[in-house]
Formats: structure tokens, sequence, C-alpha cells
């Protein structure tokens, strides 16, 4: 136990610091919607377009990156990761069209899977133990959400005196940065022998034929599609939307006097309220069965989502709701993440995992895209709104026959 928690341990550690920087610049975007399409005269769509790229270039490049980690390394996957996310930001600093931006962002995004949960979540799960890898992946996930807390009130804080381009720079020199802490991080291989004799195209036969795996990935779409979407638009909703903050309320008290800072916040607390949201899911899929946690995850968002807009929007009801999604919002990574290590087992995680993660950035790039488009078409953000507590309902409906058992249990 004692030898398993130091080759944990630095492992984990540069993993959370990893996951951090990669998510706080990309929880960041939605901040910069406006100043960007004010500056360029662009129109809603043309930003968000290029935010959905980015998701579906996350998705993609997903299990690429898994692929290469498990076939050269870990680490060069994610120096690869990291080098492509910089030249996505210096080349997106110098961008002067809506076109330009978008072919970019393409770059961020395989950046971003080669720096994000994907590679990162597999190391830490061959790194961990049985008993301890559910937590651990919740730990690293809670370290994204950590990102989330400070990605956007910097860059909101940032562009109070800097331009949005020097901002991007200044992100760019941080994702850089985090490969300093490289020499830290080596897992074992922990797999089990059939697991180590099996090729990575016979498992992806295998895991193709399984209907629970079919079950997962579509799971999986409505976890994006909201979270995208509430990362690059709330931000605008509420600023948009949301009653005046009254002078001298409790809000104007701490600082947040205008709509745009509500909108900055909003997306903090939800990171904030996912830390302890993110920890007790990786504690719950330790004592109960992981489909029907995500069940009760999707059960719970759909309901939050729909309450919230069936009444008028105001800067307590902004708080209210950004704390309740926030604790369930990355509550779905380690859960899935860790039903797939469970069923299908950890030699190929990275590459199952981002297979079934390409879902998730499918609906990321339906989330952000659509939104914009609708609100170019609509002036509101209603319709896709209801669109996303409806993809949530079906996620709670298409866990339950998930049949949570090793696939080779399964398959005898």
């Amino acid at each position: 136990m004692s030898q398993r928690t130091s080759l944990l341990t630095p492992v984990l550690i540069v993993g959370c610091i990893i996951v951090l920087v990669s998510f706080a610049i990309r929880a960041s975007f939605g901040v910069f919607q406006i100043p960007i399409a004010s500056e360029f005269g662009w129109v809603r769509t043309e930003f968000s377009l290029a935010i959905a790229i980015q998701n579906l270039a996350w998705g993609i490049g997903q299990p690429i990156f898994g692929a290469i980690a498990e076939k050269v390394g870990d680490r060069k996957a994610i120096v690869l990761g990291a080098l492509v996310y910089a030249a996505g930001l210096v080349a997106s600093s110098v961008s002067t069209t809506p076109e330009a931006h978008q072919a970019f962002n393409w770059l961020i995004g395989f950046g971003i899977a080669g720096t994000g949960f994907g590679v990162i979540l597999a190391v830490v799960g061959r790194a961990a133990s049985d008993e301890n890898r559910s937590m651990s992946l919740a730990i690293v996930t809670a370290f994204g959400s950590g990102g989330q807390i400070v990605g956007p009130p910097l860059a909101e804080w940032l562009l109070t005196f800097i331009t949005w381009q020097q901002v991007f720079l200044v992100f760019t020199a941080m994702i850089l940065a985090t490969l300093l802490m490289l020499p830290m991080m080596r897992a074992p291989v922990r797999a089990t022998k059939v697991e180590l004799e099996e090729s990575l195209g016979r498992i992806l036969v295998k895991a193709f034929r399984d209907p629970s795996y079919s079950l997962i990935f579509l799971g999986f779409f409505s976890c994006g599609y909201q979270l995208s979407f509430v990362t690059a638009h709330f931000p605008a909703l509420v600023t948009e939307m949301s009653a005046p903050i009254a002078p001298g309320g409790w809000l104007d008290s701490i600082g947040i006097s205008t709509a745009s800072a509500l909108g900055a916040v909003a997306i903090s607390v939800i990171g904030i309220t996912n830390v302890a949201g993110t920890l007790l899911a990786g504690w719950a899929g330790k004592h109960w069965p992981k489909k029907y946690l995500l069940a009760g995850v999707y059960t719970g968002r759909t309901l939050i989502a729909a309450v919230f807009f069936m009444f008028p929007i105001t800067p307590v009801s902004v708080i209210v709701f950004s704390a309740a999604m926030g604790s369930l919002w990355l509550a779905t990574v380690p859960l899935t993440s860790g039903l797939v290590a469970h069923i299908y087992g950890l030699r190929y995680m990275g590459t199952l995992y981002g297979i079934v993660f390409l879902s998730h950035q499918l609906g990321s790039f339906l989330g952000v895209w659509l939104g914009g488009k609708m609100y170019d078409i609509t002036g509101d953000y209603t319709l896709v709104w209801w669109v996303g507590v409806g993809v949530s309902a079906f996620s709670a409906l298409v866990h339950l026959p998930i049949r949570e058992r090793p696939l080779a249990a399964t398959a005898a």
C-alpha cells in the first residue's frame, strides 16, 4: 500500500495542476465573447462557432491523444498537447477575422485534449489502487473545477488593464509552465494479464459490440451540451436577461455591481460548489452502482435547469442556480470514467474514455453553436435552454439499462 501511495502522490499532484491550468484557460472563453465580438463587429454566431469548433476538436482529439499516450507515453502526449494549446492561443491572439479565429480554435481544442481529463485521468487511474481509484479520479476532476473557479475572474481582472490579445499570451505562458513538472509524472501500466495481451483493436471491437458502451456514449452527450452552453453563453445570458442588481444590496456590498461581473462570478460559483459535488461523486462511486448515480445526477440537472428558467431571472436566482448546478457539474466525469475502467479495464482506458468523451464534445459543439445561432434568430436563449433540459432528461434514462460488470465476466 505504501508503494502504491508513493507512486500515486506525484502523479496526482502534477495531474491536478495540469488540469487546473488547462481548465482555467478553457473556462474563461465565455468572458471574451462580448469584448471580441464588439471589437470586430461580429454577430454572436461567429464567436459561438469558434468555441463550438474548439469543443468539437477537443472531442475528436481526446481518443487520438489517448492512443498516443498508450503508444508512445503519457508525458510525450501531454507535451504535444501543451505545445498545440500554446500555438492555438498565440495564433488566436493575432486573428482579426471570424474564419481565422474559428480555424485556430481547432488547435486550442486539440491542446485541451492533450492536457485535459482523457490523458490525465488515465494516468491517475493506472497509478491508483482499486480501492482509491474512484476518489483519485474525483480529486483530479475537482481540480478541473478549480480551474473554472479561477479562470473567468482571472480573465475578467486581466481585461481591466490589458487587451484580450495580451490575456491570451498570458494564458500561453501558463500552459507551457506546466511542462516543468512533467518529470514527476510517471505511472505504471496497472492492468491484468488478459488486458495486457489484448490489442487495442480487439478491445475496441468488444466495446463497440457491447450495448452498455453505446449507452454510456449516448448518455454523455447532454453533459457536454449543458456545460459548454453555460460556460460560453451564461455570462452573456446573465448580462442581458437578469434583473438589475440593487444598489446597496448584498451583491453590491461584495463588489458585484454589474450584470457582467455577476456572469463571471456565476461561472466561479459553479466551480466552487462543483469541487464538493465532484468529490462526493467520487466517494459515492466507491459505494454504489455508478449507473444509478449518473442517472440521479442527470435527473437533478434536469430539474434545476427547468425550475431556473420557469421563473424571472434575478441576481439571487442566478447565484442559487449556479450553486445548485455546480454541485452536479463535473460529478459525471469520475463516475463515467470510472464506469469505463470498471467494465473495460485499465489498459486502454484513455482511448475508450476518449471515444465516450467524443459524445460529450459533440454535445458541447451543439450547445455552444446552437446557443449563438438561436440567439441571432430569436434574440434570446429560451429555446436552446429547453433543448438542454430535454437532452438531460434523456441521459438520466439511458444510464439505467447499463450492465455494470467487467466485460470479461459479462461475456463469459
